[in-house]
């Protein structure tokens, strides 16, 4: 029996899960970001449409790598476009497609929180609008704040609007970790000011640390209340910049690139703290990261890849599963078949979860290396940090982003895409559950 054709309409659009309805918007978003920035009132002077798309996708997936200076290549017009698009990429499209229908007194029905809830990586659809709020609260007072304390640096170098303008840029690109600088040292020039390195992290930290962290520690008080994911996220942010701080001094501590021009040991302490806790996926640099060393180079990989939290504007694989894949590690020595965590048990589920993400980031990181290495002769380890801070979302480089041809370029903004939108794909499979009804007789492997 033929179906009518309006139900035949409504079972096509129930076959777009809401994942790909989110991907798709953020193509369009980064398309249409590219034509506007291609226009000639936002361009100093005529850019290729490569030049456009790559910024406009940096920008929405809030990355922060540049084939231009955004500073001198885009009108004051194409930074505000640019700025949109990392609001709107940081804070989600659909967290701003439900706060306006909200404010204009119109209702959410059960499809837009669905796909709000996949944006959000949220298990619950009824909770959704509730952190909608919180989320938007607390994004407009950290970035009304950080610009107010910016201008404070800024204004008396650059002017009331000049000033006013560059605190606001970098206030938005530090809470989303977009990375973005109006000046093509990034943030060098104020390695040792004390208030950009207070604020600037501050910032990112927030934002990173994951809006629903932020929305258990606004209703939670106490350590013993917050859920066991807001724990292992304070715990393992806290113990990733304990790690990376001090490391990264002690490895640059001599390099007259990064450390060494800095004549102060409370000068180098201040750059290393700035630039160590900026690399999980902030992206702003103090230093000259074509300048590192080997070693902290592949640190950097390491913390871009591990990234920030869930629910957050940050990119990477995400602490809490960091955290989940050291647990698992030590509950198999421990012969143990739950994971224990602050009085809490994660199951095999959990961690089958973690090592699906784990696992397609790794491959990702691996072909998207070999691919870029075919049509790049270059410093294997630059392209290496390259792929990991667009997979990363992160946007720190050393130097590869300007020298990548037409096929690199294009395989970094598959990378900056998927790193901001495939963890929401991947989520939506993982949390369906599918019962088999087929059971095969149980075998074992050798393993190692």
């Amino acid at each position: 029996m033929k179906l009518p054709a309006q139900l035949r309409v409504r079972k096509a659009r129930l076959n777009i899960s809401p994942p790909g309805v989110l991907a798709l918007l953020y193509a369009v978003l980064i398309a249409a970001g590219a034509l506007l920035l291609k226009l000639p009132v936002s361009v100093t002077s005529p850019i290729s449409w490569s030049d456009a798309l790559f910024t406009s996708a940096s920008a929405v997936t809030v990355t922060g790598l540049a084939v231009v200076d955004t500073g001198t290549a885009f009108t004051s017009f194409g930074q505000a476009i640019i700025l949109v698009l990392i609001q709107l990429g940081g804070l989600g499209l659909m967290t701003f497609a439900v706060l306006l229908l909200s404010m204009l007194g119109l209702s959410v029905g059960v499809p837009h929180r669905t796909f709000l809830r996949e944006d959000l990586n949220q298990t619950s659809v009824n909770e959704v609008i509730k952190l909608v709020w919180t989320i938007s609260k607390v994004v407009f007072i950290c970035e009304g704040i950080g610009t107010l304390l910016l201008a404070i640096v800024f204004v008396p170098e650059y002017g009331w609007r000049q000033g006013l303008w560059s605190a606001l840029f970098h206030a938005v690109s530090a809470f989303n970790n977009a990375g973005f600088s109006l000046y093509a040292d990034s943030l060098t020039q104020w390695a040792t000011h004390p208030l950009i390195n207070i604020v600037i992290p501050m910032l990112f930290i927030i934002g990173g640390i994951g809006y629903s962290v932020l929305a258990d520690l606004s209703h939670v008080r106490g350590w013993k209340r917050l859920t066991l994911h807001s724990k292992l996220m304070l715990a393992g942010s806290g113990a990733l910049i304990a790690f990376s701080v001090p490391m990264f001094a002690a490895l640059e501590w001599s390099n007259p690139g990064t450390l060494g021009q800095f004549a102060s040991t409370s000068d180098k302490l201040v750059v290393s703290w700035f630039q160590a806790v900026t690399t999980r996926t902030a992206g702003f640099n103090s230093v000259d990261i074509g300048a590192l060393h080997d070693s902290t180079s592949l640190m950097f990989i390491s913390l871009m890849l591990i990234g920030g939290g869930s629910t957050s504007t940050a990119g990477g694989i995400k602490v809490t599963t960091f955290v989940v894949l050291l647990l698992a590690t030590i509950a198999f020595f421990k012969h143990r078949d739950t994971l224990h965590a602050f009085g809490r048990s994660l199951g095999v589920g959990e961690v089958m979860k973690v090592l699906a993400l784990t696992v397609i980031t790794l491959l990702l990181v691996m072909l998207g290396m070999f691919t870029v290495s075919i049509s790049h002769d270059g410093h294997f380890l630059d392209l290496a940090f390259e792929v990991a801070s667009a997979l990363g979302t992160v946007g720190l480089s050393r130097g590869a982003t300007s020298e990548l041809d037409e096929v690199g370029r294009a395989v970094i903004i598959f990378l900056m895409f998927v790193g901001r939108v495939g963890p929401l794909t991947l989520g939506f499979f993982l949390t369906a559950k599918a019962v088999s009804r087929l059971h095969y007789p149980a075998a074992k492997v050798h393993i190692g």
